[in-house]
């Protein structure tokens, strides 16, 4: 099997999962109020999100998605989470129906993100004294820049299966590749190529046939809608981003003496996209507390939604 993110489908024949969000949703969620719309981050940049407001808070809930997806799919775990807090997501700049202004004009760098999501928590006038964010993939190290800047950005920052620092050696290797040229292009090239075949394995590889699992229709359906838009695809988005992912890494890991903000690092034992070494380190070097999940992959909120819920829910207790 070639190292990469779109490897050949045959080779990774899915099982569907039994879970669905009636599974694991609560009645009470249904009383909640749900809206998807957009909202306005500066003269360059709108993003789509979404908000499930809940009938008496008790705080607030932000997640943060990573490639190739979009805010659905947090909607089942939104919905459940509704019961008790507001729930917020959005896509990031270059995914779903967010925006995606030419290179030249927004790097798509884990910072500008970073000033994105405090732009975004401003607007959207949240209490950051009750906000907990939950990130994940390409949405981990904009928090985490975040956090050494603000240390009052939430309450508690959960993050999970990204690259805090520079090690290539647990990267898979189509992520090496992006790093730098002379391989990132050619490898921006080729995940465009093969777009159909990543959107429907990615989220399976490194998953036995019995722990694979089919996305729900709509959130299938909005990923590969919102591939490619305006003149720009997921993967450009994602290769922008890992043009100063090394810098930024770097940045991190200089500074983490000023990371004040509570964090949990939650890890998949069967993620092999960036290996649970990365998040172990990563815990370790801040103090955190870390949990490797036996048999999930790059993706628990997909493969094992109701975790998720319960991590959030333990962060407000």
């Amino acid at each position: 099997m070639s190292k990469d993110k779109t490897v050949n489908a045959a080779s990774v024949a899915a099982t569907p999962s039994s879970h669905t969000a009636e599974a694991f949703a609560s009645a009470s969620g249904e009383a909640a109020q749900d809206a998807v719309d957009f909202i306005e981050i500066d003269d360059l940049l709108t993003l789509r999100r979404k908000v499930v407001r809940a009938p008496a808070p008790k705080g607030t809930v932000l997640f943060l998605h990573g490639f190739p997806e979009t805010l659905t799919v947090w909607k089942d775990i939104a919905t459940t989470l509704a019961a008790d807090y507001d729930v917020h997501a959005f896509d990031w700049p270059g995914y779903g129906q967010s925006s995606r202004p030419a290179f030249e004009r927004f790097s798509y760098a884990p910072k500008a993100y970073a000033q994105v999501l405090k732009a975004y928590i401003e607007r959207a006038g949240i209490d950051r004294s009750k906000l907990v964010i939950y990130a994940t993939d390409i949405g981990a190290l904009p928090v985490l820049l975040l956090a050494l800047d603000e240390p009052t950005i939430a309450r508690q920052i959960i993050v999970g299966d990204f690259a805090p620092f520079d090690r290539p050696q647990h990267m898979w290797e189509n992520l090496q590749n992006l790093k730098a040229e002379p391989t990132a292009s050619p490898t921006r090239v080729y995940m465009n190529k093969t777009s159909d075949e990543i959107l429907e394995n990615v989220h399976r590889r490194g998953l036995s046939p019995a722990e694979q699992f089919d996305l729900p229709a709509d959130v299938q359906q909005d990923m590969t809608r919102s591939w490619s838009l305006d003149g720009m695809t997921s993967a450009d988005a994602f290769a922008h981003y890992y043009a100063n992912f090394t810098r930024d890494q770097h940045y991190l890991e200089a500074n983490l003496t000023r990371l004040k903000t509570p964090v949990k690092v939650i890890w998949g034992e069967k993620d092999i996209y960036i290996a649970s070494e990365m998040g172990i380190e990563f815990a370790g070097k801040i103090g955190a507390k870390v949990d490797v999940l036996p048999d999930i992959g790059h993706f628990p909120h997909l493969q094992k939604p109701e975790q998720t819920v319960e991590e959030v829910g333990a962060s407000f207790r």
